[in-house]
């Protein structure tokens, strides 16, 4: 069985580093899929749904290939959070966050089209939240960051500097899980060395 390309169905630039740091160049294709179609207030069925959502919608375009959709959010206390509407709503978000502990779902599709085979995964991972104070919350959002973030937070940027403690796969809170990936590639026969710079 040959290698197909593997297809990024997110605009996520921060999907795409995580892929390129691990030696995958992915073909890249933002998905238009309308999420507000997809309601559910359990948050490991909704992202999910929401990554199936924008691989199937990616899918047609591309034949002979691998396609990944991911989406996360972010539960706390009972409650589902994906990005943040504005910048009233991320100081608002944050000012519940801080002190407390949350968890990070990032749902994740490999469609692949030369087995014709789906698999659909989530992972979760807890996040520890520093107890930061309004004066940081409010520089933090004023960088535009948190805008872009399902939890309003980004990891791999100023957000790492208000995250106390991860518990579970810190690439999951980036978007995808490298460790996940690996293991969904295997699932459909394939090892991941071979898609290093291809």
């Amino acid at each position: 069985m040959g290698t197909p390309p593997l297809v990024l169905a997110s605009a996520s630039p921060a999907r795409r580093r995580l892929l390129q740091t691990a030696g995958i160049e992915p073909l890249v294709c933002p998905s238009d899929f309308d999420e507000s179609q997809i309601q559910d207030n359990n948050p490991a069925e909704l992202v999910q749904a929401l990554a199936i959502g924008k691989a199937e919608t990616v899918a047609p375009r591309f034949t002979n290939s691998l396609i990944i959709g991911c989406d996360s959010v972010l539960s706390l206390n009972c409650e589902v959070y994906g990005k943040p509407a504005n910048a009233i709503e991320a100081i608002a978000r944050w000012q519940k966050m801080r002190g407390l502990t949350g968890e990070l779902y990032t749902g994740h599709v490999l469609i692949d089209q030369t087995q014709v085979k789906t698999l659909v995964r989530c992972q979760v991972t807890r996040v520890e939240f520093a107890n930061v104070s309004d004066r940081q919350i409010e520089a933090y959002v004023a960088t535009g960051e948190p805008l872009n973030c399902a939890g309003c937070f980004a990891l791999e940027g100023r957000g790492s500097l208000f995250v106390e403690k991860i518990d579970g796969c810190h690439t999951n809170v980036i978007g995808l899980s490298m460790p996940l990936l690996r293991q969904m590639l295997a699932e459909l026969g394939y090892d991941v060395t071979d898609f290093w710079n291809r």
